[in-house]
């Protein structure tokens, strides 16, 4: 059997494939971005500095199909691009809230707008990050914010 890779990029088969091959550790992240070489890289330091599992996410539509299907039990935290093709990260966190699902979002952008990190804060976004992101402060923010929440 062949090893597994330490991150996908979802498909319709990955939902299956993620919820079947989810062993410990207990903590859940997905990771949206549709720059995919950023997407591999956060998903890289999470499962390297935190061991938690990732399901990441290219494409928004499919992202949003995805969070509207879990629980608060099955999702601990989503970290979130903020402009992407399809849904943006701020219609998907109004469309999560909307379902009554509260895991933590935690924004990041190349396009910093103080209005648009307003408008992320009153939606209950619990951070907002100008890329590049800066390693340590990505692996203290979702540290952070696991605990917390």
């Amino acid at each position: 059997m062949s090893e597994q890779p330490a991150f996908f990029v979802y498909t319709e088969y990955s939902t299956i494939h993620f919820i079947a091959n989810r062993i410990m550790p207990s903590i859940n992240i997905a990771v949206i971005d549709d720059d995919e070489i950023t997407l591999e890289l956060i998903v890289t330091i999470l499962k390297s500095d935190l061991d938690v599992n990732v399901v990441s996410f290219s494409n928004s539509t499919l992202a949003r199909e995805f969070l509207l299907k879990q629980t608060s039990d099955s999702l601990d935290m989503v970290i979130s691009d903020m402009v992407m093709p399809g849904f943006d990260g701020l219609a998907l966190l109004r469309d999560v809230r909307a379902a009554g699902l509260m895991f933590p979002f935690l924004f990041m952008t190349a396009y910093e707008s103080r209005q648009t990190k307003l408008l992320a804060k009153q939606l209950g976004a619990v951070a907002y990050l100008v890329k590049p992101i800066i390693r340590k402060k990505l692996v203290n923010l979702v540290k952070q914010t696991i605990s917390s929440h």
